[in-house]
């Protein structure tokens, strides 16, 4: 994997680049449209491509393992043949799925054992065997084993948790030496800052991990509840340490407003389920705020979706149409309202790109900021 700088913004840390690997360039900033089981929810692949055309995708380790399972995904080549993908994927490591199973795991230096929430059986990922996993499913970017703390946090468990995540980072660099590419193409790996919203672990977790010499790094156990001025304030301390010349990518953020701010202080790449499950929930985001379009208020509303237009559903569908559908619970309303927020997740990312390569991001980004800091 290469990364190139390609602009910085005067007025922030804003930056533009590209990111080169053996499925082809990922240009930066970039959102990710989640594909947790080897699929973005409610969209055919082509549509993927042609309508939204992100240059990556991401996958969930956790979720992959348990379906369709490793030896399947073997089978298949990877997960790229699996699914009919031929950009780029990466994987997180399953970090925040332990996480968010609090009640059904237990975490030890060894590793975490944890039920599955499918069936109830029993299983344990280690560094070691996360790696081997990620090998199989065969990303071009994979995660390092980390452990996500949650919010609040006390002082000390973070502490501890952000050591043991340090001491796995060491056994997953270790052994992804002895592990070698199932497949054809090469893998890069990024390691993760934790240390919750504490500045002094962020800051001795970021330079842990950038001493780490990896291809990328990435920020993680933000975006778990902490208000938006702790996820910014935390993301500015580590990305004033973390290597320039490495891409950075901060986990799980967020909302267009979120992603925007991010971007200001010099974050390359965000994914995020927001956008797919807003959408199936009815709720889309525009330039121009958000639309809760099962109100009452659109049963009459013959307008375009959104008329910017950024995918074809925009205009090819009324936003009273949209309404009747998500009324009478019918699939093609979630099709469509996901078709369109990942058209437009995509979109204000690459805009984004285009105003720090302008020179005239700041500007452009407070606009944006308070345009879609309201409900239509």
């Amino acid at each position: 994997m290469i990364f190139n700088l390609e602009g910085k913004d005067a007025q922030s840390s804003a930056r533009a680049g590209k990111i080169t690997t053996d499925h082809g360039v990922i240009e930066t900033p970039i959102f990710m449209p989640v594909g947790t089981v080897g699929t973005v929810k409610g969209v055919h692949q082509r549509e993927l491509k042609d309508e939204i055309n992100p240059d990556i995708i991401l996958g969930n380790t956790y979720h992959l393992y348990l379906r369709p399972g490793i030896e399947t995904l073997e089978k298949a080549g990877g997960l790229h043949k699996f699914m009919n993908w031929d950009r780029n994927i990466l994987t997180d490591s399953g970090g925040y799925q332990v996480y968010s199973l609090s009640g059904r795991r237990k975490i030890k230096e060894e590793g975490v054992k944890f039920k599955s929430h499918i069936d109830g059986s029993y299983h344990v990922f280690t560094p070691e065997n996360v790696m081997e996993t990620q090998r199989s499913i065969g990303a071009d970017i994979i995660m390092a084993f980390d452990e996500c703390t949650p919010y609040p946090c006390d002082y000390n468990y973070a502490k501890r948790s952000m050591h043991m995540t340090h001491r796995w980072l060491d056994r997953c660099i270790d052994h992804l030496h002895k592990v070698p590419y199932k497949y054809d193409y090469s893998q890069a790996f990024f390691p993760i800052v934790q240390g919750s919203t504490y500045k002094d672990l962020r800051r001795q977790s970021a330079e842990y991990i950038a001493n780490a010499g990896a291809l990328g790094n990435a920020i993680g156990g933000l975006s778990v509840g902490e208000p938006a001025e702790e996820l910014y304030a935390m993301t500015e301390i580590v990305t004033e340490i973390l290597p320039e010349d490495k891409p950075r990518y901060l986990m799980g953020v967020g909302t267009p407003i979120n992603i925007l701010e991010n971007i200001a202080l010099g974050v390359d790449m965000f994914d995020c389920v927001m956008p797919t499950r807003n959408a199936r929930n009815g709720m889309l985001f525009t330039a121009y705020g958000s639309i809760n379009i099962k109100n009452l208020k659109w049963k009459d509303d013959f307008s375009p979706i959104d008329e910017m237009n950024i995918t074809w559903v925009d205009t090819e569908y009324s936003k009273a149409y949209l309404r009747h559908l998500f009324h009478v619970n019918e699939l093609l309303g979630k099709q469509i309202a996901t078709i369109h927020n990942l058209g437009f997740y995509l979109w204000l990312t690459r805009e984004a790109r285009k105003h720090i390569l302008a020179g005239d991001f700041r500007t452009w980004k407070d606009k944006m900021v308070k345009q879609m800091d309201n409900r239509l």
